[in-house]
């Protein structure tokens, strides 16, 4: 049974410091003019193997998946529809989100002997699975919103800041008095905001809010220290995937192994006090045709972060200069919040890695945790 969740928006205090002010005005519709990005989305017939191939040719890792109306209950409960503008006939409901994570968790199910050394006819077995099987196999699945274009940017940052990655929102919603989050909604279009939108649009405005980012993540409480989930250098993708799955993480850093021989890699370890060497991503998995992943599976999380980089989808979008290895995103407890907004936005990755002055793994910034740090600052 799926839990139904609903974000009421705090109220807001009466005071506001200058930059609050100017920014409480802004709304969600502020944070979309820019984006003239069409909604990809799959039909809940569509085969792994095609919603894959949808997420590839797009560069993004989730879409929301559509089905006919009153066949379905939708994520968490919701009714989210797309109607006809002129007669407001449904025509379809949005029963959920799949993740690229979602679609190699699936794949990870299957058992060592099965991916290892075999013909690959599981893996064509498993793609061929319609995509609405495997809705809710990791946490974002459950997760569809709709954030009204009227709703405030406080109160967007709200629902975000509670571990939201993204929200649909409808272009010209029948619920215009609405400002926060809502389960029920009919549009003939939607476009989707993520947390980078915010981080994106508050990355503009630096200057009305330098008060509050020209302070250290320290300071700031932005930094999650305890147990920093990580795999070794020696952890294949496949046992990534599984542990990231149990865990619910859509990232974690590789970090070096010990000498050890009890060690095990086919397990989350505490990373703190290990050497970064890069960070496996279901972003990255953002390059992985079907055709390659058969490949791809059983390589070592860090032979594939250098492989994936190489791979003509990430050959523009590098800036490693012809150095296959991506950069990895880090920053020091010291570091202001401007410059991890910087280097998130940057190199788009939703997690920046704290480390010592020596490299060695203190903590993490995530995009959840700078956007509650700014909604708290914002508000007081």
């Amino acid at each position: 049974m799926q839990e139904s969740r609903v974000f009421h928006s705090s109220t807001i205090a009466t005071k506001h410091s200058p930059e609050a002010q100017r920014l409480r005005d802004k709304k969600v519709k502020d944070l979309m003019q820019n984006n003239k990005r069409r909604l990809v989305e799959v039909p809940y017939t569509a085969s792994l193997a095609h919603t894959m191939n949808a997420l590839v040719a797009n560069r993004v890792v989730a879409v929301p998946v559509a089905a006919p109306p009153g066949h379905w209950i939708g994520a968490g409960g919701s009714m989210i529809m797309e109607a006809d503008k002129q007669t407001g006939t449904v025509r379809k409901h949005y029963i959920g989100m799949v993740t690229m994570l979602d679609i190699l968790a699936h794949i990870a199910d299957a058992n060592d002997d099965e991916m290892d050394g075999g013909d690959g006819s599981d893996l064509d077995r498993k793609m061929s699975v319609e995509v609405s099987a495997i809705i809710g196999h990791c946490l974002e699945g459950l997760s569809l919103w709709t954030l009204n274009p009227n709703t405030s940017l406080l109160d967007c940052m709200e629902v975000f800041s509670k571990g939201i990655h993204r929200a649909l929102v409808p272009l010209d919603s029948h619920m215009d008095n609405v400002s926060g989050v809502e389960l029920v909604e009919s549009a003939s279009t939607y476009q989707m905001v993520t947390q980078m939108d915010v981080l994106r649009f508050l990355k503009e405005r630096d200057s009305e809010i330098q008060s509050i980012t020209s302070t250290s993540v320290k300071d700031l409480g932005a930094i999650t220290e305890n147990n920093v989930f990580a795999i070794s250098h020696r952890t294949k993708v496949i046992d990534a995937i599984k542990s990231m799955r149990i865990a619910l993480l859509n990232a974690v850093p590789i970090v070096r192994a010990t000498d050890i021989r009890e060690e095990d890699h086919k397990q989350l370890i505490n990373g703190r006090g290990r050497e970064v060497l890069g960070t496996f991503s279901s972003t990255d998995l953002r390059g992985c045709h079907l055709s390659t992943l058969k490949s791809w599976l059983p390589l070592s999380a860090l032979e594939f972060t250098e492989t994936v980089w190489t791979s003509p989808l990430f050959a523009e979008q590098s800036s490693t200069g012809g150095n296959p290895r991506r950069e990895i995103v880090s920053c020091e407890a010291e570091s202001s919040l401007a410059e991890v907004i910087d280097k998130a936005v940057t190199h788009h990755v939703h997690r920046v890695w704290v480390v010592d002055s020596q490299g060695l793994l203190v903590g993490l910034v995530s995009l959840t945790d700078i956007v509650r740090v700014l909604r708290l600052s914002l508000m007081s």
